[in-house]
């Protein structure tokens, strides 16, 4: 075992005024299983891209061992060649031998090895990397998002391949990956860093009891400062009209007092002084103690969604249906039934290839959203409710260019909720000013989400709408779709939301629902 020290480490990008880190110090030991953790543009990644020493940083990253990153780079020219040839490319150390006995490991057909990678589903080339990077000893391997775009049983095959395995990072915003895989967490929170033992679900039980005690000293702060500014208001004016008194006194009306008593009450109220002083010095040190205390709290601000009503109860009805497109010579599936009612968030599950995106594909088209042209063919009995309005969310992000302003223009969005919104989601401001194609996967896709949320619809149909979504938007976007019940059709392989959100699950199967 042997340690990576990272010790004043500071970087911030080229044109970039603030620092993605400043001045982080952490160690961690090479045989862990440690998972990444932080909001969208907290750096993550970039971090991973430090220890790969792709950028210059202050600071320093000490540690004997070597460090290989998840995924690898793949050009266009690449998705011709065969997975072996790009073997050398990818880890030239490696030998055949060891990347076959890791691509038994997931279960996987080594004739993928030798077919064009580009004809490779993405559950297949995510393996195969993984296969690859997991084929040396004595490496520290970094990896960043493996079961993006990965149906549930694929996701379940990387879980108990990594489980076997020690020694790496893992960047994931999937719970249920996250809890059957690491044993420690290296969190990035808002202004510092912790490392911790456990997997998340362990780390996220400790941080709520530790906010909910920063929470309780904070408002006690706050009253002992009501308190304290109580008493330098009361002390203050005492003082003052001591100080008056001084000089100048109706001897009719205090004829006790005399000019030698002006020496007694100049002492009085130095001290009643020296008392409002210490009380103001007393203020300072707490409100100096009560900062700090909610610095790294993540707030998970409630969103708002206002669906529509529709006035029938069904609004999509599937019976012995089938799918296909044109020049296909099998059917996607066939004698597939479902209904999605009013109010219910149904989750369509299966396979990579099983067809559904192509069930959402049928929907908007069926209701003018997405003319198809005619490659897609239906069967059976597929209605929609006449007039349904649909606020949709794309897998693809491709489509996000220019600013935020030209997007809200294009699609007739309120551009002061969707800023709002996205300002809940954590989006620095600094965000609002870049082009979209600078942002981040994440920051792409809360775009995606944020326009349909503020978007009035009868139902919302999402597909995949996760990936990249930070843990903390993720559960923002579950209480928010538990508290307005909005009638939604859901593609999302991720287990924990599935289990929230979902009020039935359709899983597609060849021959339909199985």
């Amino acid at each position: 075992m042997a340690q990576i020290q990272v010790s004043d480490l500071t970087f911030s990008y080229d044109g970039n005024a603030d620092n993605v880190f400043e001045d982080i110090s952490f160690n961690i030991d090479t045989d862990w299983k440690l998972g990444l953790i932080g909001r969208n543009g907290k750096g993550k990644t970039t971090l991973l891209n430090l220890f790969m020493g792709r950028y210059e940083f202050a600071g320093s990253v000490k540690t004997g061992t070597r460090f290989d990153l998840f995924p690898y780079n793949i050009c266009d020219s690449d998705l011709a060649e065969n997975a072996s040839d790009l073997i050398e490319r990818w880890k030239p150390q490696a030998e055949m031998w060891q990347v076959l006995i890791r691509i038994n490991e997931l279960r996987l057909d080594p004739e993928c090895l030798y077919r064009p990678f580009g004809t490779l589903s993405f559950g297949e080339r995510s393996k195969v990397m993984l296969a690859v990077l997991f084929a040396c000893e004595n490496e520290f391997l970094l990896i960043d998002e493996p079961t993006n775009h990965l149906d549930a049983e694929a996701r379940n095959i990387v879980k108990e391949f990594l489980s076997s395995k020690k020694g790496f990072i893992l960047v994931s915003h999937d719970r249920d990956l996250l809890d059957g895989v690491c044993d420690h967490v290296l969190v990035l929170n808002r202004t510092t860093i912790e490392v911790q033992a456990g997997n998340f679900s362990s780390w996220w039980e400790n941080k709520e009891k530790r906010d909910a005690f920063s929470v309780a000293e904070n408002e006690k702060h706050l009253k002992e400062i009501g308190k304290l500014r109580s008493a330098v208001d009361r002390s203050g004016r005492w003082a003052e009209k001591s100080e008056n008194s001084k000089i100048g006194f109706d001897p009719v009306k205090e004829h006790e007092r005399n000019i030698s008593t002006r020496s007694y009450i100049g002492a009085k109220t130095k001290k009643m002084q020296s008392r409002v002083k210490s009380f103001e010095q007393r203020i300072g040190r707490e409100i100096e103690e009560k900062e700090g205390l909610l610095q790294d709290i993540e707030r998970v601000a409630e969103l708002k969604i206002e669906p529509l009503k529709y006035h029938k109860e069904v609004l999509i009805n599937a019976n012995d249906m089938g799918l296909s497109y044109a020049g296909a010579e099998e059917e996607l599936f066939s004698g597939l039934r479902f209904q999605v009612k009013r109010g219910e968030r149904v989750i369509l599950s299966g396979g990579n290839g099983c067809g559904k995106s192509s069930i959402i594909k049928a929907v908007l088209e069926r209701t003018g959203q997405n003319p198809g042209g005619g490659e897609l063919k239906i069967s059976g009995e597929f209605d929609v409710a006449s007039g349904l309005i649909i606020s949709y969310v794309s897998q693809d992000t491709s489509g996000l260019k220019g600013s935020l302003h030209k997007y809200c223009e294009d699609r007739a969005l309120n551009e002061s909720l969707l800023l709002a919104v996205l300002r809940q989601l954590d989006f620095e401001r600094e965000q609002f000013s870049k082009d979209l194609e600078d942002y981040s996967e994440g920051q792409k896709k809360k775009v995606l989400v944020a326009a349909s949320l503020i978007t009035p619809a009868h139902i919302y149909i999402w597909d995949e709408p996760l990936n990249f979504i930070d843990v903390f938007s993720r559960m923002q976007i579950e209480k928010l779709i538990l508290k307005y019940e909005p009638t939604m059709l859901i593609v999302e392989h991720d287990v924990r939301f599935q289990e929230k959100v979902g009020t039935g699950t359709i899983k597609i199967g060849r021959k339909g629902t199985e």
